[in-house]
């Protein structure tokens, strides 16, 4: 591995390390107003949740290197310390790159932008129709966290008010990923669509009881065959197959047929069952597949479980 010491860095060097590795990053475009009435929006990579009781979101916005004070996000917040962070759909995401703009400060962002600005319930400035979630929000915090010139301040904000598009929301109250359509920011210029095959499932493990890795002997942990994927999912049985059902494993024709075309080599065998238990993997089959393996281990006088 390549190391980098920041204290060596260019900030420019560190920006671009940290936005080519912490990725991707949900796009928010944040809504903001002058005392005179002219809306800001700024989009951003840097946005996060921070909490929620109360609902907390945070985002950081980057000031104008060529003049730090002159960004107009943080001029408004200044002024009216209230935000409206909307959601960036990748239908919407050229425009929401526009307004990302430097215009001048008595602009209109979201004319600018061909943007539909709808008035707030709970805060002044305005949200985007065209982002299927508002977050109005309370600024609460604003914590200063490095120099001007880069994201160099926190936005803490409370959220007061949320709106969702109502043909995201499926019948158990739960947004649909792919009626969002939401984006992320990657490195540089590019950009993922956080829907259709993008999209995987991982189970959730809360309040369940895991096996863990180190429960199945070391030929399981490291096999060439098993990927990292594979050892995850095999780690997180809440048991493994007791003896007697290894032992019926062992005594299954299916095994039997595996060990007459290993030919009594316990590497041909290893390969065998390690790329059977990959399929059992593949078709959620976790419990099935830890069977095998502990009994190819078994069977080759290796069982360390």
């Amino acid at each position: 591995m390549i190391t980098y010491n920041p204290a060596t860095l260019t900030p420019i060097q560190m920006l671009r390390l940290l936005q080519g590795t912490v990725m991707p990053r949900p796009v928010a475009l944040v809504s903001t107003l002058n005392r005179q009435g002219y809306p800001a929006l700024f989009p951003c990579s840097y946005y996060t949740i921070a909490g929620s009781d109360p609902g907390t979101l945070v985002f950081s916005p980057v000031r104008n290197r060529k003049d730090p004070s002159a960004k107009d996000t943080i001029l408004n917040i200044k002024e009216i310390p209230e935000v409206v962070i909307n959601a960036v759909s990748y239908r919407m995401v050229e425009q929401a790159n526009l307004a990302g703009h430097e215009f001048a400060r008595a602009t209109d962002a979201f004319l600018k932008a061909g943007f539909t600005a709808l008035p707030s319930e709970k805060v002044r400035p305005f949200r985007i129709q065209e982002s299927p979630v508002h977050f109005e929000c309370a600024v609460k915090q604003v914590v200063e966290t490095g120099k001007p010139g880069a994201a160099d301040m926190l936005i803490i904000c409370e959220v007061l008010l949320i709106h969702i598009d109502d043909s995201a929301i499926d019948s158990q109250g739960c947004t649909n990923p792919d009626k969002l359509d939401v984006v992320g920011r990657m490195g540089g210029d590019v950009y993922v669509k956080a829907s259709g095959k993008a999209l995987f499932r991982v189970r959730e493990l809360h309040g369940k009881s895991c096996a863990g890795v180190d429960a199945f002997p070391e030929e399981v942990r490291m096999s060439s065959i098993l990927t990292g994927n594979d050892l995850g999912r095999l780690g997180s049985c809440d048991h493994l197959p007791s003896a007697p059902e290894v032992l019926k494993v062992m005594k299954s024709e299916m095994f039997n047929r595996w060990v007459i075309r290993s030919q009594g080599s316990r590497e041909t065998l290893i390969s065998i069952v390690h790329s059977a238990a990959r399929e059992l993997i593949a078709r959620n089959e976790i419990f099935e597949a830890a069977g095998i393996l502990l009994a190819s281990s078994r069977w080759a006088g290796k069982d360390q479980a």
